[in-house]
């Protein structure tokens, strides 16, 4: 038997001191949580000594929404080597990967295809003649064989193998091309007018602006951080729709003449909380501000949403909602305390008013602001484009014009910089692509999403509906109006079918007790000058209705709209109501 310590008297009287004192102040204190998640005192139950419960942005995990959990576990930018291992085994992501590997533009598409979708990174539209290129030998030897143009002004790759992720990325940036951040819960491609610097109209070229923004996002890591996805455009106030009122955040160049409140020049006012899926168009902020101020003043919006969004309820994380709880003030005013100068609240009614938009600006030959020189707008079928058909447009500007290539935010691009003694020449090489440049065939406005066969959303095969729907609309050449037809496959509104003269909704429909592919449609709607919501007149009609359907709406409309209306006008006066009545009688 091992006998204890002996102590003396004074040590006796030290240790009866010291517990005395310790059982006095209880002890160090401890606040930590147990196993059932609630705050304890006593450390032997506890995990982390943690005076608050852990968070994100304020948000306790636990509280988190399924894709917040993701991210909070692994970013996804972390995500790379988990990339390369799929790529080495030639399989794809399993559960969260799913959603990382969107932080590298790589998107999972299955059931619809057992592929990946790449999507790009490209500022304001623009894009070299080599890039191009080195995008056609991308998709030849790496993808399906194809690219396709997208409302952001941007490209995707379909039909991509597992095995050429990798080496699919890493040509990207050879090319000077990339993808980072452009899926998942991050800033999209940064939009701006594919006429910036040369469109005789503008009142500002916001080119540097769009290439600044895209760098910023590039090179932030608090960029990737956002609650939903985010849209930011600049418009220079030119002929050239931006779609700018569907952006979260819209910067717009107006001017401000003499005798007002601001110094006569040219400023940039703020829409915000566009989100055209849920009806909602971006509204003025009522700030002024510099263009020198239009990055610093994004940087901080973001980071607003960003710290403050819910990051809880995925349908309710987008700018919109935010905004919706707070209202614009207390979002300005959350925006100013992270600035260093301040945020002018000016009438809109202080500045000229913008200048209408032109409808078909991206298609066709158009003047430049300078002298002799012309920019081709170039129409692919449903934004399509085949390697050949790549490369051939990368060599007519090369030829004719200055080597650059601009893409729209209407699925097509522009040829710029084309001298007016060239412009048949060039003409004559774009028929030769089976692609075309000429304004009044209604196949021109057509828009579409990528549909059932690349995006399991989708409930119809969206792309081939519209080229079908094209072909037969085209075979009356009647039509004198430009008409702009788009058509989405699900309700995420990729197409923005709520902004299209006409719009084409995807829906299963039930025929004899078969299902088959349908449409709703709206007409009617609308952007910046002609902003409206487009009106649901037609439910639930079946595509095989839906094409003779629309060729007697369009018949209708030319035959009795009154003056010089357009087709916005024609529909916008009437109720739903009324159009059904009108255009039932027509094509029953």
């Amino acid at each position: 038997m091992v006998s204890g310590p002996t102590f003396t008297s004074d040590q006796k009287e030290y240790l009866s001191g010291f517990f005395a004192g310790a059982n006095q102040r209880g002890f160090l204190p401890y606040a930590g949580r147990n196993g059932d998640g609630q705050i304890t005192a006593d450390a032997a139950s506890g995990g982390s000594n943690l005076a608050e419960p852990e968070t994100v942005h304020g948000t306790p995990i636990e509280d988190l929404s399924k894709e917040e959990r993701i991210k909070y576990e692994l970013h996804g930018l972390d995500c790379y080597d988990r990339i390369q291992k799929c790529a080495a085994e030639n399989v794809m992501p399993e559960k969260d990967d799913i959603f990382r590997f969107k932080y590298y533009g790589l998107f999972n598409v299955a059931p619809a295809q057992e592929f990946f979708m790449l999507r790009g990174r490209l500022p304001g539209g623009y894009m070299k003649s080599y890039q191009m290129d080195g995008l056609a030998d991308i998709a030849e030897n790496l993808a399906g064989g194809f690219a396709d143009l997208t409302t952001r002004g941007n490209f995707q790759l379909r039909q991509i193998e597992p095995k050429n992720c990798v080496k699919l990325l890493e040509s990207l940036i050879e090319v000077g091309l990339g993808s980072r951040g452009s899926g998942a819960d991050n800033l999209r491609n940064i939009t701006g007018p594919s006429t910036a610097g040369i469109d005789p109209d503008e009142i500002f070229d916001v080119s540097e602006l769009t290439k600044a923004m895209h760098h910023c996002i590039l090179n932030t890591r608090k960029m990737y951080d956002l609650p939903r996805k985010f849209n930011i455009t600049f418009d220079g106030g030119g002929a050239m729709s931006t779609c700018s009122d569907t952006n979260d955040i819209a910067f717009y160049a107006v001017k401000v003449p003499e005798g007002k409140s601001m110094p006569a020049g040219v400023y940039f006012r703020v829409q915000l909380a566009g989100i055209t899926g849920h009806k909602q168009f971006a509204s003025d902020s009522g700030i002024l501000i510099k263009a020198e101020e239009c990055i610093a003043v994004a940087v901080a919006m973001v980071e607003v949403f960003s710290e403050n969004g819910d990051r809880t309820k995925r349908n309710k994380s987008r700018l919109k909602y935010l905004i919706d709880k707070w209202g614009t003030e207390k979002f300005l005013e959350e925006t100013e305390k992270k600035l260093s100068f301040s945020l002018p609240r000016v009438a809109l009614e202080e500045c000229e008013e913008r200048r209408p938009i032109s409808r078909q600006m991206h298609i066709g030959v158009h003047r430049q602001k300078q002298e002799g020189m012309n920019y081709v707008g170039v129409v692919f079928p449903v934004g399509r484009m085949l390697p050949y058909q790549m490369r051939g447009v990368a060599e007519l500007a090369r030829q004719f014009g200055n080597g650059e290539l601009r893409l729209t935010v209407w699925q097509n691009l522009l040829i710029p910089f084309i001298k007016d003694e060239d412009v048949e020449a060039v003409k004559a090489g774009i028929d030769k692509l089976s692609v075309t440049c000429d304004p009044h065939n209604i196949k021109t406005g057509l828009i579409a999403c990528t549909g059932s066969k690349g995006c399991k959303y989708a409930s119809c095969d969206t792309k081939g509906n519209a080229l079908e729907l094209g072909e037969y609309l085209s075979e009356d050449d009647s039509v004198c109006e430009p008409i702009n037809i788009h058509v989405t496959g699900c309700h995420h509104s990729c197409a923005q079918h709520y902004i299209g003269d006409i719009g084409m909704q995807a829906t299963k429909v039930k025929v004899d007790g078969e299902s088959v592919e349908g449409y709703n449609i709206v007409l009617g709607g609308g952007v910046d000058s002609e902003q409206n919501i487009a009106k649901e007149v037609f439910k639930g009609v079946p595509f095989t209705e839906v094409k003779p359907l629309l060729k007697g709406v369009i018949k209708t409309f030319e035959e009795r709209r009154e003056g010089g209306e357009s087709f916005i006008e024609f529909n916008q006066r009437r109720t739903e109501e009324e159009l059904r009545e009108l255009y039932g009688q027509v094509t029953a």
